[in-house]
């Protein structure tokens, strides 16, 4: 099934955790429509921006599967709203900027994560926040930073 031209459902729950430990990843109806909002508003448009594939490497999680890896309890990945990715080609720096500072891209949170990929989510439950983050570890914990002008 595909979510919309370039994306497809299965992309979204492969999910290697799920698939060691016996899990089901498996979204309903509501998650399908939340990520195919996802798609259409945020992932199809950086896609063509720059005109190069996109590979998601977690997506849609469930509860089951967010909970085995260590997610948070609130994570948007568990309501099809959010991606991990990489753009062919571009740092993820590139990408971040990109879609944080040039796009105007209406976005939830945009997570420069590790400085290996980016974490974007968008929502249609209530008005997006458009939270621009850099993660890092420091002290051997996950430091968040706000983010107000481009990394690059």
């Amino acid at each position: 099934m595909m979510l919309s031209e370039h994306f497809s459902l299965s992309e979204f729950t492969r999910s290697e955790t799920a698939s060691r430990y016996g899990l089901s990843n498996q979204p309903g109806d509501t998650e399908i429509e939340r990520m195919r909002a996802l798609c259409l508003n945020v992932l199809e448009p950086l896609r063509a921006h720059f005109a190069v594939p996109i590979t998601i490497s977690s997506g849609y999680r469930s509860p089951q599967v967010n909970s085995k890896i260590g997610g948070s309890t609130s994570s948007q990945h568990m309501m099809g709203e959010a991606a991990d990715l990489t753009v062919w080609g571009a740092s993820p720096t590139e990408v971040f900027d990109w879609l944080v500072f040039y796009s105007g891209l209406h976005f939830d949170q945009c997570i420069h994560e590790y400085g290996s990929w980016v974490h974007v989510s968008f929502t249609q439950r209530r008005a997006n926040r458009y939270m621009a983050l850099n993660a890092y570890r420091h002290a051997g914990r996950t430091r968040y930073d706000a983010v107000s002008e481009p990394l690059s």
